[in-house]
């Protein structure tokens, strides 16, 4: 169960920094909205970190949480904002994809 609630606070650590991409692109009202989403889905997920720490180890749990929201923030960046998807980027998320669930895997 800590684990699911792992993934779902790395998933909301890639809302609020689409959040934050999105109030960059906006103005006025549009961008407080954004904003005020950032807050929600950082929030969220904080909650969400402390949760799962209370059994994970928290250098597993941070790697993993920080791993998962590195990589949807790139996918989010190529998918949405148009980012380029360069051999290297795809090559070095790779890795951090492979590392997450390594570290899931030597985690008891």
């Amino acid at each position: 169960m800590n684990w699911i609630l792992l993934i779902i606070a790395g998933l909301f650590e890639v809302g609020f920094a689409t959040c934050l991409g999105k109030a960059k692109e906006s103005t006025g009202n549009t961008s407080l909205l954004w904003y005020g989403g950032f807050l929600v889905c950082l929030s969220i997920s904080m909650l969400l970190l402390v949760k799962a720490t209370k059994e994970l180890p928290i250098g597993t749990a941070y790697a993993v949480w920080t791993g998962i929201g590195a990589v949807g923030s790139v996918l989010v960046g190529i998918i949405v904002f148009k980012e380029p998807a360069t051999f290297w980027r795809v090559f070095f998320i790779t890795t951090l994809i492979l590392s997450i669930v390594g570290l899931k895997m030597v985690t008891k």
